[in-house]
């Protein structure tokens, strides 16, 4: 078992490591496995109803299953690979010009959203037009 122990005088935390990422121990496995970039909670679940194992707290996992688990998950595209795909993906729609492409370049939505009063997260905080009435 891949675990990372943490000395603190009065403190021991171990954490197991999946894919590359240290997931929590003291949740059901269904929950700690979505804290893996690319796994959310349906693909969390398809891979324990894969492997027919029972939806237990993590640190009650044995060897065994450890084992099978990380065989398991990385048969699916996570972490790197995945944020590497889907950013070779952005940096293809930006190179064609295409529209897009275009909305990425400018941090805009690019799936149809009206942009008159939100999409505040795309384009930053609000910046206050001097000289411009409130009707």
């Amino acid at each position: 078992m891949l675990c990372v122990q943490v000395v603190v005088p009065g403190l021991s935390i171990k954490c197991v490591r999946v894919g590359g990422v240290e997931i929590p121990n003291n949740k059901r496995i269904e929950y700690s496995l979505q804290y893996i970039h690319g796994v959310g909670r349906t693909r969390a679940r398809q891979i324990l109803c894969d492997i027919n194992m029972d939806n237990k707290i993590t640190k009650d996992l044995s060897e065994e299953e450890l084992i099978t688990l990380r065989d398991e998950v990385s048969k699916y595209m996570i972490e790197g690979d995945l944020r590497r795909f889907n950013a070779i993906n952005v940096k293809r729609l930006k190179d064609i010009q295409c529209y897009r492409g275009i909305r990425h370049i400018q941090g805009l939505p690019c799936r149809g959203q009206r942009t008159k009063n939100n999409c505040r997260t795309l384009k930053g905080k609000k910046v206050a037009i001097a000289g411009k009435k409130k009707k």
